[in-house]
């Protein structure tokens, strides 16, 4: 009998422990949340979320891989962002730049005298070497020299993180906003970190300027390709699409690649008369693009598209070979 009330007496403090333990939980994730719901979201503009839009699953598989020191370095992130009061926006930033440099670990080593998370150079100012190898210190740091970087608020994340590490290789910070952006929303309990909503691309702004460029390339059907021509007389792909909105008062960078990264981007599917739609030899690599053309509506598209053919309009399929899952929007 004495046992059986020692084994209940201990059934009941063991259930007490764990309830009690649910409930600091439970508090905890409520005050995480209330605290997420005070701190200003960002708006959808100019690729505020995974690079690829309508694959957010792919963000969710990249994180499934992380182990337990890389989660905890992400966790530590979003902790001291929160504490200095920085939107989710720079949690993603400082994931980005840390999953690019070391796959967010705290590595001992590096090019040159490069060290850490981030991957900073005592030599270059970061601070000591026993410094840049303090997790706390590191993620401070990069918090400290992003708050300078002009704008950071409103530029794709990616960007923000390369102003910051002045890496070589630029474009490789953006290949880990889908997973960012999907710890930002689970570890972070923070909902839309992308400010997107479930659909990407769905609260895309339309295009203000689209009329007047679609009317300005369709006037210039007709007119033969040239490479690398820009008008009045002739044009290659991109050059015609940078007249065409330089028309309508917004500035394209000259070449296909670089216009693929000069506004917001949603499913390609999803492409709305303006947007810009992209051909490539390898669709997993923007900087394989190669073709350009404007999507007019209807399923029909405006382009400049080899020697020989003049700019013209053609019947376009989502699903060409070639074609890049994202369209862009200029000038949003």
């Amino acid at each position: 009998m004495r046992i059986r009330w020692v084994l209940g007496a201990v059934v009941v403090i063991t259930c007490a422990s764990l309830v009690m333990v649910l409930t600091v939980i439970t508090v905890i994730n409520s005050q995480h949340r209330a605290e997420s719901d005070m701190i200003d979201h960002v708006s959808c503009e100019a690729m505020l979320g995974p690079t690829r839009p309508g694959q957010q699953r792919s963000g969710v598989q990249q994180a499934s891989n992380l182990n337990e020191e890389q989660l905890r370095t992400a966790s530590l992130i979003i902790s001291i962002g929160r504490e200095r009061g920085l939107p989710p926006r720079a949690w993603q930033i400082a994931i980005q730049a840390g999953m690019t440099e070391s796959k967010l670990r705290n590595v001992p080593y590096g090019d040159r005298d490069s060290l850490g998370i981030f991957q900073m150079r005592p030599s270059m100012g970061w601070g000591s070497p026993e410094e840049v190898l303090d997790p706390q210190y590191q993620v401070n740091k990069f918090f400290d020299v992003m708050e300078g970087v002009p704008g950071w608020e409103s530029r794709r994340p990616g960007e923000v993180a390369q102003a910051v590490e002045r890496s070589a290789f630029p474009e490789r910070y953006h290949d880990w906003e889908a997973m960012a952006v999907h710890l930002v929303e689970e570890l972070g309990e923070v909902d839309d970190a992308a400010g997107c909503g479930e659909i990407e691309g769905a609260t895309v702004p339309p295009n203000g300027a689209a009329d007047a460029a679609i009317q300005f390339a369709l006037r210039e059907r007709g007119k033969p390709y040239v490479w690398g021509a820009e008008g009045p007389d002739a044009y290659d792909c991109s050059g015609l699409l940078l007249r065409a909105y330089e028309s309508a008062g917004v500035t394209l960078p000259r070449v296909s690649r670089d216009q693929y990264r000069a506004g917001s981007m949603l499913p390609v599917e999803q492409a709305a008369p303006g947007d810009l739609v992209f051909w490539a030899h390898d669709t997993s690599d923007p900087n394989t693009i190669h073709h350009v053309a404007m999507y007019i509506g209807d399923g029909k598209i405006v382009e400049a598209q080899q020697s020989g053919v003049p700019v013209h309009t053609r019947d376009v399929s989502f699903d060409e070979a070639g074609m890049m899952a994202e369209a862009v929007r200029p000038g949003v």
